[in-house]
């Protein structure tokens, strides 16, 4: 079904929700596009911005406005769950490229416990037995997996959040959501300024890789290795929280 199926259906259905829809649809192309800037060019944007308006229509029908968040807030956490969803049913990233990530991770993990501070490039690049250049490849390789999505810390079925859905309910399930998201903001601030200024960059401001190129000095490559070295240090430092 496309967009404008889509909207005919739901106007069938209820105005209400249809004209939501309509006003917030920019947002879902938005989004869309901001997603594929670490996407490798077999993820096809329009199948992004299908999921993303499924999702924008799901948030219109569930929308609450008691629970506090502002519509745009909650759809747009909506629309990119649903993306992220596309993007898992279709996992483009080779096995290898999975477990060269796991392996990276695991590497900064040993040596932050051994000497208490930020794992550098050159000393993870020496534990893994490559060069700087192959591991920088590396990260440049990993920048959309979707093991080491950001995103996926917080959403779809295989994240920490989903998990203890499904295991725990009543009053301490909003306890360990918390626990959880304290332990994420801590291991974000816990993070080497510049990785940490990319991230605010890209998921906070929403600027692409090459937008926050311009304001760090530096390529849009170089900027998606930064990024995915920073989820991988997030990775590392939160893995406890995933292997439950």
């Amino acid at each position: 079904m496309n967009n404008v199926a889509m909207y005919i259906s739901l106007q069938k259905e209820d105005n209400e929700y249809a004209d939501l829809v309509m006003q917030y649809a920019p947002l879902v192309k938005r989004i869309a596009y901001h997603i594929m800037s670490r996407l490798p060019p077999s993820v096809q944007v329009d199948d992004l911005i299908q999921s993303g308006m499924i999702g924008l229509i799901e948030a219109a029908r569930n929308y609450d406005a008691g629970q506090g968040a502002s519509f745009e807030t909650y759809a747009g956490i909506r629309i990119r769950g649903a993306m992220l969803d596309e993007i898992r049913k279709g996992d483009w990233a080779p096995r290898s490229v999975h477990r060269k990530a796991r392996q990276v991770a695991e590497a900064v993990r040993e040596i932050e416990n051994a000497t208490g501070r930020d794992a550098r490039d050159h000393e993870v690049a020496a534990a893994l037995d490559m060069s700087l250049e192959e591991y920088h490849k590396t990260l440049q390789d990993a920048s959309g997996c979707r093991l080491l999505s950001f995103e996926d810390m917080g959403q779809g079925e295989d994240s920490f959040e989903a998990k203890s859905d499904k295991g725990i309910t009543g009053p301490f399930e909003g306890v360990q959501k918390e626990d959880y998201k304290r332990n994420l903001a801590e291991a974000i601030a816990g993070l080497p300024e510049r990785e940490r200024l990319v991230l605010t960059l890209y998921y906070e401001e929403d600027l692409n890789l090459r937008e926050i190129g311009a304001v760090i000095g530096v390529s849009e490559s170089r900027v998606s290795q930064i990024h995915s070295q920073a989820l991988i240090r997030l990775q590392s430092r939160l893995g406890h929280l995933f292997n439950d």
